[in-house]
């Protein structure tokens, strides 16, 4: 029986530690420990909270690390348990030689994209982005070098234009979990993991970490651009502008498809009317966008209907600042 160390800590990555404890046994392995990042403090009372794995862990019984660095100290702790192999999902930090050197079989990460595309912190999101019509998700062995270990699995998933980072990453996790607990279980059966296929470096790619000011939206840019951006900044950061100076999310939106007057003069950020079926229209760049769902700082998410009743004076107002619209702040 393999003895597995799984490392993760968001959510979908506690689904994935879920599957995989579920198949297990019948894999040939057990998941002996979990590695995952200390609580954060949240909430308007900053209360220490747990990570999702770390729940998900403690239900299934698991013993739990949680080091704020992967320092001598944490090496020591997990060391006595005898781990053969380190799974990896989402973790959010890099494993060095020492550590490594602690996993009798090394280590397997799994990654949601298309490797050697996109590799880094945020490749759901940046497929979105740059609105790819196919992404993927693979299983890599764990190198020194940032997601360019050889390939052991991988499984392409198809586009359609509409999905956010949210539901491409619960998409993903299904997929790579059932990869993962392959790959685990021909390691258990053969005790070595398989050479795998070398990546092609000269095809890398590589996406950079998200940071909260990148969802702030800039009205010059295409409607089709903002509706990724949109898809791609949902749960977090949100897709957001300014509304009479005040933070708005844009929470859902989709390019606009029907006719609509545009009056002469109308800036990037113009609140041209609304459409019965598709929400507020505003203008941008090229095209216009439709914004289906909203939220107000301080308020409560609202369908475009209710955010109208509540939000008198938005048709015909231009969303943004300066930087965004050209226009005078509102």
């Amino acid at each position: 029986m393999l003895n597995v160390l799984y490392a993760g800590s968001p959510e979908q990555s506690a689904f994935v530690l879920s599957a995989l404890a579920e198949k297990s046994i019948a894999g040939g392995y057990r998941i002996a420990g979990v590695l995952t990042n200390p609580p954060a403090r949240k909430g308007r009372h900053a209360a220490l909270c747990p990570t999702s794995v770390q729940k998900t862990a403690e239900a299934l019984h698991i013993p739990v690390f949680t080091p704020e660095r992967l320092t001598a100290p944490a090496r020591e702790a997990i060391a006595p348990l005898g781990f053969d192999l380190l799974v990896c999902f989402a973790y959010g930090r890099i494993f060095g030689p020492k550590f490594m050197a602690l996993f009798r079989l090394g280590g397997v990460n799994l990654h949601p994209s298309l490797l050697p595309l996109y590799r880094g912190a945020a490749p759901v999101q940046s497929v979105i982005l740059h609105r790819e019509t196919e992404t993927g998700v693979s299983v890599q062995k764990i190198a020194e070098k940032m997601d360019s270990g050889a390939i052991l699995a991988q499984e392409r998933i198809a586009l359609c234009g509409t999905e956010t980072a949210s539901s491409l990453l619960e998409k993903s996790a299904r997929i790579g979990a059932e990869l993962v607990h392959r790959v685990v279980s021909e390691a258990a059966a053969r005790d070595s993991l398989p050479a795998g296929a070398a990546q092609d470096e000269t095809r890398a790619t590589y996406c950079e970490l998200i940071r909260k000011e990148d969802g702030r939206i800039d009205w010059r840019r295409a409607a089709a651009e903002i509706d990724a951006q949109v898809r791609a900044f949902d749960p977090w950061p949100s897709a957001y502008t300014l509304f009479r100076g005040t933070p708005l999310k844009i929470l859902c939106a989709s390019v606009f498809t029907g006719e609509t007057a545009v009056p002469a003069g109308a800036v990037p950020g113009s609140v041209l009317g609304v459409d019965a079926d598709a929400g507020i229209l505003v203008l941008t760049g090229c095209g216009i966008l439709a914004v289906c769902a909203l939220q107000l700082q301080a308020k409560k998410a609202a369908a475009w209907k209710d955010f109208i009743n509540g939000a008198r004076g938005i048709i015909g107002c231009v969303l943004g600042d300066n930087t965004d619209s050209g226009a005078p702040s509102v």
